[in-house]
């Protein structure tokens, strides 16, 4: 992981999937420090169309993470690694300078090719390798191979692929991150009841989708979207 200067203590970060630009609007209006740009999360969100990204960069001032994974699972041939690279291209020109990403081999390593193919591609802007770490076959050796990787700064994580209610207690007994200059952003069933359970092991960085919005098929409320910036504050 690479090391970055993080001003100490760091203010408690609030990101927040959006689906729409309504979502996004939302999102900064509750009170959100950023946003994660994705589509389809029937599938576990995958890359927005860059025509979104655009429209969101328009219309919100806070910062657009976006997701790049264009298929289901974590894996990426030489054919979907050709495509997201190019995806990437056209996600910058419509404004995107922060990104979304991470790949796993078929037997559960992190895919180190994969992931710095993608990461030149973004060419230097700051990325979150998401979930995927939860999912691989060895979360010590996951977590080793991601260090030195250029322009990581965040890792998501529930710290188990079953979500925050088993993984909570894993986040609590890792500590390699805090050294490492990353920040650890919790995710992946986050309910309000675990933010003073993470912030009393020093995580202070959370990422909400179904928390703030009925379903899925309704959009981000921003007093949902407020009362969980209160608690992170509190």
């Amino acid at each position: 992981m690479v090391a970055v200067t993080v001003s100490s203590p760091q203010r408690g970060l609030l990101e927040i999937i959006a689906l729409t630009v309504a979502d996004a609007v939302a999102a900064q209006q509750g009170g959100a420090d950023r946003i994660e740009v994705v589509a389809q999360m029937d599938r576990d969100g995958l890359t927005p169309d860059p025509r979104l990204v655009a429209e969101m960069r328009a219309a919100v001032d806070i910062p657009l993470r976006v997701m790049v994974r264009t298929t289901d699972g974590f894996t990426a041939d030489a054919d979907q690694l050709a495509d997201l690279i190019t995806t990437v291209g056209e996600l910058r020109d419509a404004g995107a300078q922060e990104f979304v990403l991470g790949f796993l081999t078929p037997t559960g390593e992190v895919d180190l090719a994969a992931t710095r193919a993608v990461v030149e591609a973004i060419d230097g802007s700051p990325w979150t390798f998401h979930r995927a770490v939860d999912h691989a076959a060895d979360a010590e050796q996951a977590w080793a191979a991601l260090r030195g990787l250029p322009g990581l700064d965040t890792v998501l994580t529930a710290g188990s692929a079953q979500g925050l209610d088993t993984g909570l207690p894993r986040l609590a007994a890792r500590d390699d991150w805090r050294d490492a200059g990353i920040r650890l952003l919790a995710g992946g069933g986050l309910k309000h009841a675990h933010v003073p359970g993470l912030r009393s092991i020093g995580v202070n960085a959370i990422h909400a989708g179904g928390l703030v919005r009925d379903s899925w098929q309704t959009p981000v409320a921003a007093d949902q979207v407020r009362t969980l910036r209160e608690l992170l504050d509190a």
